[in-house]
């Protein structure tokens, strides 16, 4: 298991929201296939199958737990990540 995968997992189940490491959220998003366009603090990611966009932040070195739950509700509904270890 790829740490892609693992990090996917955690996002997934939802249990460790406030624990997610910024950067590691912008890893994931972009092996998703997630376009990123950076606006000062605000990390805006896109994807043309998706219509809601994106808009993270960091607190520190961690994502914000909001912002995790709302990347989690979009891959869940979008069904993204099966592809994943391809």
């Amino acid at each position: 298991m790829t740490q892609l995968d693992k990090l996917f997992k955690l996002v997934i189940w939802g249990s460790s929201d406030a624990n997610i490491a910024f950067r590691d959220l912008v890893k994931l998003l972009y092996a998703l296939g997630f376009r990123e366009r950076i606006k000062g603090s605000h990390h805006i990611f896109y994807k043309q199958e998706v219509e809601e966009i994106l808009n993270i932040q960091s607190q520190g070195s961690k994502a914000k737990p909001y912002q995790v739950k709302q990347v989690r509700n979009i891959l869940l509904k979008y069904k993204l990540g099966a592809d994943l270890d391809e």
